[in-house]
């Protein structure tokens, strides 16, 4: 029993950074399908900002490049220089649009029409999409990743969701030795991976020993089999560290710990890859409500 009734309906995941689609997504970026015109949440969009690939995040196309066609779908004159690809259709009539970076079907370039200055409209699928506007636009070479394991995933990401400076969280499996391991294999323990959230944080807003003081009071570190009710290995209390200084860090935090009197269980261990959960536990309390009831925070520094 986690915390929670856990979702039984299972989906593989990809061994990569790419996101989980919906069945409609999938139609459309994989299957190179159409959205109906004039159905898409992008076509008369004009915010500033940029319109990133919805299923790998690669940046496709700012807003200075859209215009209104008229033709039921999101036009851009011009895209970020070496973001899209094109190749022929197999009709050899149409041009197709794709991301250079995931091969994910965005829709068709034409040229010619005399829309704009430079003559050329890549007409794309709005769900082929993900719009960021500019105020949430951050630098990513500068954005770093830290990993903690602390019970239930769930939870800890609900915390992590809301501290400063975190640009994405997202749950997953790490630690064992299985590819591409589903909730059932986890919890079978099958896998020897654990449960764990990685996140994305800006460096100039937050720094790594914010957030792990926030893992050290989220859950309980000094538990050696689970999280509260959740007991068994994928439960564990864990740091995965990326780098040398986020090794230091930790080591430090556990020993301030001990000092306090706490007989830290915690284990800190070297990142191996990490596994994003199945798409029904990402942000699973922002999405279903409630509060975790196995992660309460506990000021220990």
């Amino acid at each position: 029993m986690g915390c929670g009734q856990k979702n039984s309906t299972l989906k593989i995941t990809k061994p990569n950074e790419m996101k989980n689609l919906t069945s409609e997504e999938k139609r459309v970026i994989i299957d190179k399908g159409t959205e109906m015109p004039f159905t898409g949440e992008y076509t008369d969009l004009f915010e500033d900002g940029v319109y990133a690939c919805k299923q790998c995040g690669s940046e496709l196309y700012t807003s200075t490049s859209k215009f209104h066609s008229g033709c039921g779908w999101p036009s851009f004159d011009q895209e970020i220089p070496g973001r899209v690809s094109k190749k022929l259709d197999a009709d050899g009539r149409r041009t197709e649009i794709l991301c250079a970076k995931c091969d994910g079907h965005l829709g068709h370039v034409f040229y010619g029409e005399g829309f704009t200055d430079k003559n050329t409209r890549h007409c794309v699928n709005s769900i082929s999409m993900e719009f960021i506007p500019k105020g949430e636009i951050v630098n990513k070479e500068k954005l770093e990743e830290a990993i903690f394991a602390g019970g239930c995933f769930w939870g800890v990401e609900y915390y992590f969701q809301k501290a400063t400076g975190v640009i994405k969280t997202e749950v997953g499996y790490i630690g064992g030795h299985k590819s591409n391991p589903t909730y059932r294999e986890v919890c079978n323990h099958t896998t020897g991976h654990i449960e764990a959230m990685r996140v994305t944080f800006d460096p100039g807003k937050t720094d790594y020993e914010t957030l792990a003081k926030l893992f050290f009071e989220i859950h309980d570190p000094t538990q050696s089999n689970g999280q509260g009710n959740d007991i068994g290995e994928q439960y564990l209390s864990v740091v995965f560290y990326k780098n040398e200084n986020q090794k230091i860090i930790t080591e430090k935090l556990i020993q301030l710990l001990k000092e306090k009197g706490y007989k830290v269980a915690t284990k800190l261990k070297e990142a191996t890859h990490f596994w994003p959960a199945e798409t029904y536990h990402q942000q699973y309390y922002q999405k279903n409500g409630g509060i975790p009831y196995c992660h309460t925070r506990v000021m220990r520094f």
